[in-house]
């Protein structure tokens, strides 16, 4: 099944998203065990990503050669657990943990890639910038933390099954990601779109996806959680 589902989603992706551009799959593990996500590599996988630090310290080193991303919320105390160790941070989503961020990157003597994370509709429950936000916050991020390098966004969605309605806010994080780079922003990844909505996301700008579900099926959170 695994192999077929990644067959599958490479094969979706290969012509790129509306734009032309090439489509990132990343594999969201969360839950799923070093075997597994090695059986996923050796299937075509480049890219795979942790929600949890615990997660990612326990498989990190158990995996075979794969680019590593860090896609949940990071509390500032365990920046030093991903920071130089990652090749990308999805979910930067404040300056104060961008600060955190740059400061341990300092100490380490490393440039660490990350991406700021919108909160694409404005869910109370659910942490990121505003749209609003985002642009005083890259300005500010880019001018006074030399240890971290924006290299684009991350709109977390809504749970939805208005397509129009999330096609609007795909649009949206789209419109800011282009006036960004037309601003003189290095971008390169828009990161939108989960195993619910990635067809949707690829339809309206985005060129990197989180996969899990569609990849590995229905998680198994067991007991412990």
């Amino acid at each position: 099944m695994l192999k077929d589902n990644v067959n599958k989603i490479l094969h979706e992706i290969s012509i790129g998203n509306n734009l032309g551009e090439k489509i990132t799959l990343v594999a969201a593990t969360k839950t799923q065990s070093a075997d597994t996500i090695n059986d996923a590599i050796n299937c075509g996988i480049e890219v795979v990503a942790e929600n949890r630090v615990q997660e990612f310290c326990e498989k990190s080193a158990l995996l075979l050669p794969c680019r590593q991303h860090f896609i949940g919320h990071l509390q500032t105390n365990k920046v030093k657990y991903v920071v130089g160790k990652v090749e990308l941070i999805h979910s930067v989503d404040s300056f104060h943990l961008a600060s955190a961020i740059n400061d341990f990157a300092k100490k380490t003597n490393v440039i660490q890639d990350v991406l700021l994370e919108i909160n694409a509709g404005g869910e109370e429950t659910k942490s990121g910038f505003s749209f609003e936000d985002v642009k005083n916050n890259v300005k500010e991020i880019a001018t006074s933390l030399k240890n971290v390098r924006i290299k684009g966004l991350m709109a977390m969605m809504p749970l939805s099954i208005d397509v129009d309605y999330l096609a609007g806010l795909f649009d949206k994080a789209r419109a800011l990601y282009d006036e960004l780079k037309s601003e003189g922003y290095a971008l390169e990844y828009l990161s939108m779109g989960m195993s619910e909505d990635y067809k949707i996301a690829i339809a309206h700008g985005s060129n990197m996806i989180r996969l899990g579900t569609a990849l590995f099926g229905k998680r198994n959170y067991g007991g412990n959680n």
